[in-house]
């Protein structure tokens, strides 16, 4: 589903332990820890060990660009919304566990609407008690009255009517009390109920947002577990048939000077490579000493419908998209030393590496080194002509690398004007980024 975890892995691997990879030396070791930026080295002894590390830095650029263009969602995006589901389902839960808990408080008989409500209900049936003594004394007073006999004076007539009077007073006022007791205690007891019935309606809807979380939570789970199972880390492909080589790299190199240079891609396995680019890295040392002179020579790219670009901070020239089987594409390549640069050794490592949209990558076994020098004058005659080409990037049928019209290979035991840059990329040649970096999808993204 996504290549952003095994990416990850590579550009570990590939940039912060250089070291362990290709076996530098100290002094390197020191100077490596990045990709582009990395220090250039500081002895000739370590170019080709930089050269290699410079390059699977640049693939696993190239991997982590490609694994952010096929990833939706991103392995980190998958993983920050399970985080979420989790937050929020331990929310819920907390949530469910506070309701329950002011459910239980609203049953229970010290809820204080409850003590309300049951004091309410006191106090009615005490009003009641109270009306119904009064109504009682009424009635009495009344059959009293009644029953004075015809031989009553007036006085007593007169004390009777007042008793009754009295009574009905007093039992209007029970009636009115008890009224307004049988209010309130009505009122108490249906504030206590809907506060029950809250409670109670506020803890099933917590228990169904826990329900909901929870399924959130275990779909979220299952994306990332699902994301992280399709993690397949293999190393990237060497491809004995995929080559880069050089055409037009002078022996000599005058300071000040520009020459042009060809490079071809070949693809000489069976299937077409999605995009495939080449690693292309100048070193040179000041003769007589080991100070690098890397920053004073400038390489630029060209094809038939590229003007000339800067070479990337990866190393890289330019890309094929796509390079069919059998197929080859030419890149000018043009490098500039400045004025004044002193005579130094040097060498130009190439090497061309892929991906595809599947994840699957992998590029030429070996670097290949070819040796230059640079001159801080004119030479006494000219250097071998440089076979330019066309300087386009169209693709044939042919799968033969050019011939080197000039430049010789470093590791073919050729005449070399710096044998230790060819010994010092032994290793390096040998291991290549397709031995090192791990990154492939088992399963292709469905948005790829």
């Amino acid at each position: 589903m996504t290549l952003r975890r095994t990416v990850a892995t590579a550009v570990a691997a590939a940039v912060t332990t250089p070291a362990v990879l290709f076996g530098a030396s100290p002094a390197f070791a020191e100077t490596g820890p990045a990709a582009a930026s990395v220090t250039t080295p500081v002895t000739a002894e370590d170019a080709g060990s930089h050269a290699g590390v410079l390059r699977n830095a640049a693939l696993a650029g190239k991997l982590r660009a490609a694994g952010e263009r096929a990833v939706t969602p991103s392995l980190e995006e998958l993983e920050k919304a399970a985080a979420e589901a989790q937050k929020a389902y331990d929310d819920a839960v907390a949530a469910e566990e506070a309701a329950l808990a002011a459910m239980e408080a609203a049953l229970a008989d010290d809820f204080p609407l409850a003590v309300a409500a049951r004091a309410a209900k006191e106090k009615a049936a005490d009003a009641a008690t109270a009306k119904t003594n009064a109504d009682k004394a009424l009635a009495d007073a009344e059959a009293a009255l009644a029953a004075l006999p015809d031989t009553a004076g007036p006085e007593e007539k007169a004390a009777a009517e007042k008793a009754v009077a009295d009574a009905a007073a007093a039992a209007g006022t029970a009636a009115a009390a008890k009224t307004a007791a049988d209010e309130k205690a009505g009122q108490a007891a249906t504030a206590l109920d809907d506060a029950r019935v809250a409670a109670v309606r506020a803890w099933g809807k917590a228990e169904e947002a826990v329900k909901k979380a929870l399924e959130a939570k275990k779909a979220a789970d299952k994306a990332l577990e699902d994301a992280l199972e399709e993690q397949d880390p293999v190393p990237c492909k060497p491809e004995s048939e995929l080559t880069a080589t050089l055409s037009g790299l002078p022996a000599k190199i005058t300071a000040g000077s520009t020459v042009e240079m060809k490079l071809r891609i070949t693809n000489g396995t069976d299937r077409t490579l999605d995009e495939a680019w080449p690693f292309v890295y100048f070193h040179a040392i000041e003769k007589g000493g080991y100070a690098p002179i890397d920053d004073r020579m400038h390489l630029q790219w060209s094809t038939a419908t590229q003007t000339w670009t800067d070479a990337g901070d990866d190393y890289t020239a330019g890309s094929v998209s796509p390079l069919k089987a059998g197929a080859h594409a030419d890149i000018k390549l043009r490098l500039t030393v400045d004025a004044g640069t002193p005579a130094a050794a040097g060498a130009a490592f190439i090497a061309a590496d892929y991906v595809n949209t599947d994840g699957s990558c992998g590029g030429s076994p070996k670097l290949t080194p070819y040796d230059f020098e640079v001159t801080d004058k004119a030479a006494p005659s000219p250097s071998p002509s440089s076979s330019t080409g066309t300087g386009t990037q169209t693709q044939t049928t042919t799968t033969q690398p050019l011939t080197t019209t000039s430049g010789s290979l470093a590791s073919t035991g050729s005449s070399s004007a710096v044998p230790q840059l060819a010994a010092a990329a032994g290793a390096a040649v040998a291991l290549g980024a397709g031995a090192i970096l791990a990154a492939r999808r088992r399963k292709v993204d469905s948005a790829s």
